[in-house]
């Protein structure tokens, strides 16, 4: 197959200068008309670092769900020539975990988890996520009779590491722990990771090595009827290697913890967030819970979680009519897929009434484990929200952390009027 045309200078300058700009204030604002300029140089943009970038919802929804395409898993990370970003040790543990597993070791990992949240075991687990939510919310009003609160700090940030932890049996003194080795530990899956970025991803993944490890022998050793329990029995009888089914019991439940803190607290902050900016539409929303759903994949929709994936090519092939060598990495740029004109119409208007499509938990056999936990946590807090604190409002500036893949609001000061 012949080589892919490479970029020309100006389009390299392009599309540097624009990934620059979408990690500024401004880009984490409003990315929109980055995204726009992005589309306008084609369906497949040739990547200035090497591989290419799918800008058109179509390309992206495609890639996601063929399987001809493949997750950039540890043994494509060891032969890259960037040592120091893929093969760190955090690079490295993530290639370890279900995400970035490729069939057949994703199917051995995969299969015994089942839907592990299907409709029974939500019904058992709402209960205790509205407990949850009310609490918080207790505390978020009384810090509101005071001035100003941070949403993300006391509700969003909180709601999802409640959550998972109490699912899992985590003590509670140590969410405040594992939040901030998430936010920290993430950092090796953004484009473009600083040393300095790395290295605190590097430690966080080594705290978290020892923490998980460590509670998966607590657990071995006093068994219970939690999950982490449950998969050690189900990998003993999978696995005669007892290190081995520690290893995939220690893999599971820290793919857990940071798949479900650091995307849901953005889905729930992004979402009061996008529908206090419309007053109208959150007035209706009020009068009119039962579209609470389609709500929330509007929000998924409009401002995604992630807004970009990775995707390897398994054989030489061809995108768009552009050729795509093997093992070479195609960025999935789901934030502009998300507001591609056609896909949807008006797409940079948020409306809570369109019947959304969206691509923010992926696609085909790494579609997101957790989709219907993020889902109803969003659902609960929402449906609390109308009816206790009608009034909410900005009151100011909101803060995003400079990211490109991983959004995540840091700050939303509101106020109830």
């Amino acid at each position: 197959m012949e080589p892919a045309l490479a970029a020309a200078p100006g389009d390299r300058r392009t599309v540097v200068s624009l990934f620059s700009r979408l990690r500024t204030a401004d880009g984490q604002s409003n990315p929109l008309p980055f995204y726009a300029k992005l589309r306008t140089m084609g369906e497949v943009v040739p990547a200035p670092w090497g591989g290419h970038l799918a800008t058109s919802y179509r390309l992206c929804h495609q890639v996601l769900r063929s399987r001809s395409w493949r997750v950039p898993d540890s043994g494509w990370r060891t032969c890259q020539d960037d040592a120091a970003r893929w093969s760190a040790a955090a690079s490295r543990q993530m290639g370890d975990t279900l995400p970035m597993l490729n069939p057949p070791h994703h199917t051995r990992m995969r299969r015994p988890l089942g839907n592990i949240f299907d409709r029974k075991s939500l019904e058992i687990i709402k209960p205790s996520v509205e407990k949850v939510i009310e609490r918080l919310l207790d505390r978020l009003a009384e810090e509101l009779r005071e001035g100003p609160a941070d949403f993300c700090a006391l509700v969003g940030e909180e709601l999802p590491v409640i959550t998972i932890g109490e699912w899992l049996g985590i003590p509670s003194a140590d969410y405040p722990l594992l939040r901030s080795l998430t936010h920290d530990q993430v950092y090796t899956q953004e484009l473009f990771p600083t040393p300095s970025h790395l290295a605190l991803s590097d430690a966080a993944t080594h705290r978290l090595r020892q923490y998980f490890t460590e509670l998966v022998q607590e657990r071995r050793k006093a068994p219970g009827g939690d999950p982490i329990s449950s998969w050690i029995r189900t990998w003993d009888a999978l696995e005669s290697d007892r290190h081995a089914a520690d290893e995939a019991v220690y893999s599971l439940a820290l793919f857990m913890v940071l798949a479900a803190l650091e995307t849901t607290a953005h889905v729930l902050s992004s979402m009061v967030w996008l529908l206090m900016k419309h007053p109208r539409q959150l007035e209706w929303l009020r009068i009119h819970p039962e579209h609470i759903p389609g709500a929330i994949d509007e929000v998924l929709r409009y401002d995604a979680p992630i807004h970009m994936i990775s995707r390897v090519a398994a054989e030489d092939t061809e995108l768009a009519g552009v050729r795509v060598r093997k093992n070479e990495m195609v960025q999935l740029m789901i934030g502009a897929a998300h507001h591609d004109p056609n896909q949807y119409a008006d797409p940079g208007v948020f409306d809570i009434r369109r019947k959304a499509t969206y691509l923010s938990f992926g696609g085909g056999i790494h579609y997101c484990l957790g989709n219907t936990l993020a889902r109803l946590e969003a659902t609960c807090l929402l449906t609390s929200l109308l009816k206790r604190l009608p009034s909410l409002r900005i009151s100011a500036a909101p803060v995003w952390a400079p990211r490109v893949a991983f959004r995540r609001l840091t700050a939303l000061q509101v106020v109830h009027t």
